[in-house]
């Protein structure tokens, strides 16, 4: 892609807009080039390469930065060229400056209040508070031999009752996928597994196969449980991310709530109002 072409991946932001004239350059945030005059600011290029579209995530370091100083120097020439025509001045454009920056100050304070105050800390501990109020759910590892017919079925439950091993006669007649894995689908908790062949599987004693087929969607089967125990919950490295989702999700709410409160909110369009206040009541 071309240089000139990257402001196209660059998100409509206030920076797209305002000119950044008399910034004193300093060595933490030296200026990088200008545009008529107009410095563009190491710190810009940072702002820029979080704009970037995804596909410049994968490029070097020095290759993504390029990327946003062309953005950045496509954005500073065409805002010179809007004020110039005297865009800036329209009613149309200072309404989105307004929103853009309650929109900017709305990120700052959830940056500061909600993101980077969450340390790993409060999600283990938010981990482990919801892994103490799970129940423990039971999970089975069963066997089994998937056939055609019924009467197939039966011939292998006979073959078992004469003492022969379960998985190879899974690796030799099973037409099912676990085949090759003598009919072992592993450890899986209820609802995981169609009702037929879990109510079945559920009720087995470790050790035990089902004296009679059992029909479902896929076929018939013939079933062996091979071991119960209680589901461990998922490790908290695997889950660390999402948890900590949660905590700033509800970390929001909690500063939505108390920001809500601290103001006077009047929906004046009687539709809204009613769409607004439905919203409210099930939050």
């Amino acid at each position: 892609m071309r240089l000139s072409q990257l402001a196209t991946t660059l998100l409509f932001s206030a920076i797209a807009f305002l000119p950044v004239q008399g910034h004193a350059a300093d060595e933490a945030d030296p200026v990088v080039a200008t545009v008529s005059g107009v410095e563009i600011l190491a710190s810009e290029l940072t702002l820029a390469e979080g704009d970037l579209d995804p596909q410049f995530a994968r490029l070097p370091d020095d290759q993504r930065r390029v990327a946003a100083l062309a953005a950045v120097i496509d954005i500073k020439t065409l805002a010179r060229k809007a004020e110039a025509e005297k865009l800036d001045q329209s009613e149309d454009f200072k309404k989105l400056m307004v929103f853009q920056r309650d929109r900017a100050l709305h990120n700052a304070i959830f940056k500061s209040t909600v993101v980077d105050p969450v340390t790993d800390a409060d999600i283990k501990a938010r981990y482990e508070k919801e892994v103490a109020a799970t129940p423990t759910e039971e999970e089975v590892n069963a066997r089994h031999i998937l056939v055609k017919t019924e009467e197939e079925a039966k011939a292998i439950i006979a073959e078992l009752d004469t003492g022969k091993d379960f998985s190879e006669l899974a690796k030799e007649k099973s037409t099912g996928p676990s085949a090759a894995q003598g009919g072992d689908l592993g450890f899986f908790t209820k609802g995981r597994m169609v009702p037929e062949f879990e109510a079945v599987a559920f009720a087995l004693k470790p050790g035990e196969y089902a004296k009679e087929p059992v029909k479902t969607q896929f076929g018939w089967h013939v079933i062996k449980l091979e071991d119960r125990r209680q589901a461990a919950p998922p490790a908290f490295e695997e889950v660390a991310d999402q948890v900590r989702q949660v905590v700033m999700r509800e970390r929001y709410g909690d500063l939505i709530k108390e920001a809500r409160g601290e103001v006077e909110i009047e929906v004046l369009d009687p539709d809204l109002k009613t769409a607004y206040e439905a919203i409210n009541q099930q939050q």
